[in-house]
């Protein structure tokens, strides 16, 4: 989708610090960062958020960014304290970028309730 932000960011049109990367993932740090480690995992389909992934295509999507997303902090080495990840879908839960994308949060203590 041209108009789309991390669409832009998976054709390689907007700069960001790529974390990881995969034929149907893509990792990269979120520029506003709300813990040590903040990564944004996005799949390189254009889906708009969590409720739009009906379906066996949709299912077989969402278990490959969330297998991905946990890959990703393996390798950032958060296993050992733990880490969050956390979608939001809809306006009312904060989410600012219609791409579904899962935030990877770790590397400090995270409290419960978020907000």
């Amino acid at each position: 989708m041209s108009d789309c932000l991390f669409c832009r960011i998976v054709a390689g049109e907007i700069p960001a610090k790529i974390v990881r990367r995969s034929a149907d993932a893509v990792a990269f740090s979120d520029i506003n960062p709300q813990a040590p480690v903040h990564v944004l995992v996005i799949p390189t389909a254009h889906i708009a958020a969590v409720r739009a992934a009906g379906g066996p295509d949709g299912e077989r999507l969402l278990a490959r960014t969330l297998t991905f997303a946990a890959e990703v902090a393996r390798e950032l080495g958060l296993d050992g304290g733990g880490y969050r990840i956390v979608t939001n879908t809809g306006p009312d839960a904060g989410q600012s970028v219609d791409h579904l994308h899962f935030h990877l949060l770790g590397g400090r203590k995270l409290r419960w309730p978020p907000g």
